[in-house]
């Protein structure tokens, strides 16, 4: 799992927001490394066990001769109540790390492999995500 070595606060405050009125992204959403890529559609927030899920799909379906990029990375930690506890007594403990991703935003990228192959190796790690994605294609 993905998760930062030090952080300066171990709590972030919760940032509430509608996903329908989300901005779309400004930065990370050109294909960098590869020839196809994953995209979000939707907002949302990613955990880091969501983010190697969707790793170990792709990694299985790519085989040996591709490569993977991992384009976001979970630097936001989020916190957990404990099962049937009374409400009050503060936020509750870290549970783990995730990302913000706004649409646009690219968070996987393949290359090295056919275009039909890259297409369903990012479907399926698409399906891990809890955000809508889309395959796409450097131009």
């Amino acid at each position: 799992m993905l998760f930062p070595k030090k952080v300066k606060f171990r709590k972030w405050h919760t940032k509430r927001r509608d996903v329908r009125k989300a901005t779309p992204a400004t930065r990370g959403v050109k294909i960098s490394f590869g020839s196809h890529a994953l995209k979000a559609v939707t907002a949302g927030r990613i955990t880091s066990n969501q983010i190697e899920a969707a790793r170990r799909a792709a990694t299985r379906a790519t085989g040996k001769t591709g490569k993977i990029w991992i384009r976001v990375f979970p630097d936001r930690p989020y916190t957990a109540k404990p099962a049937e506890v009374k409400m009050g007594k503060g936020k509750g403990d870290p549970q783990g790390f995730c990302v913000e991703v706004d649409p646009g935003r690219v968070l996987f990228e393949v290359d090295g492999i056919s275009d039909a192959l890259a297409n369903e190796v990012l479907r399926k790690a698409g399906t891990k995500l809890s955000v809508k994605t889309k395959v796409v294609k450097r131009i």
